[in-house]
């Protein structure tokens, strides 16, 4: 199956991904994550203020096949989590990349965001696998 990440994204080896939005970033998992998943039925993420450290586990994704925890792709400060995704998780899996973000976060080291793969950087280590 082929999936288009969007260019501007950046990918964590875990396949969460974090998108520059203004002078935050939004964090969410990759359409091939929520693939590999399948029907997804639980969402768990952090309170708002929560502190993330990149690499370290933020929350999970729980689906008919399993509960994988999610690694933070950045660290900062929760200031937002999409709570339509927490009351619908089908949305995550509708529309991963879109209206299926689960974080919004206030980097405390932007320059992080360049220790992650590009679009075409992920595509090719999905491709390796």
């Amino acid at each position: 199956m082929a999936f288009n990440f969007p260019d501007h994204f950046r990918f964590a080896d875990n396949h969460e991904y974090a998108a520059l939005d203004g002078e935050f970033v939004r964090v969410g998992i990759s359409a091939f994550a929520v693939d590999q998943l399948g029907d997804i039925v639980f969402v768990d993420l952090p309170d708002i203020g929560t502190s993330l450290t990149m690499g370290e586990t933020f929350g999970s994704v729980e689906s008919v096949k399993a509960v994988e925890d999610m690694y933070a792709p950045i660290s900062g400060e929760v200031l937002k989590r999409n709570e339509v995704v927490l009351s619908s998780p089908e949305d995550l899996q509708n529309d991963p990349h879109g209206e299926g973000w689960l974080l919004l976060v206030r980097p405390s080291e932007p320059s992080q965001l360049e220790d992650l793969m590009d679009a075409d950087s992920y595509k090719s280590k999905l491709a390796a696998n």
